[in-house]
């Protein structure tokens, strides 16, 4: 059984870099089909896909976040890590990663339906705050 769990600072100061870690455990970050996402719900709103990388190291980015978002990953660790640069309060929210076994189509990450994702972590609260 697939299991992730999120790593990092739970208070950012605006401006800055927000980097988040998971781990994985029970799979292999390069196991065919499987794809390694980020997701966050701020305070009083719903579900926010980020972006993902699949296990060919492609990385797939929500265009609203493009610009400040990258994600990477160390196979040496089983991880994969989210760094959201020039954090605004408005970037208050639990973090999770999440996975699953997908065959996306041409067009399936312009839209992902994440929320059916089977895999994900306990989220870690990060707070932007001076």
């Amino acid at each position: 059984q697939v299991q992730l769990q999120e790593s990092g600072p739970g208070l950012v100061k605006p401006s800055q870099t927000l980097a988040l870690t998971c781990t994985v455990s029970g799979g292999s970050i390069v196991t065919n089909f499987f794809y390694w996402s980020w997701i966050r719900r701020a305070p009083g709103k719903g579900l926010e896909w980020m972006g993902t990388i699949a296990y060919s190291g492609t990385t797939y980015i929500a265009p609203s976040l493009e610009s400040r978002t990258s994600i990477f990953r160390d196979t040496s660790k089983n991880q994969f890590t989210l760094q959201l640069s020039s954090v605004t309060p408005e970037d208050t929210a639990v973090y999770y990663c999440a996975a699953d076994l997908i065959y996306p189509s041409c067009t399936y990450f312009l839209e992902p339906n994440f929320e059916a994702w089977e895999h994900w972590g306990k989220g870690t609260l990060v707070t932007v705050t001076s």
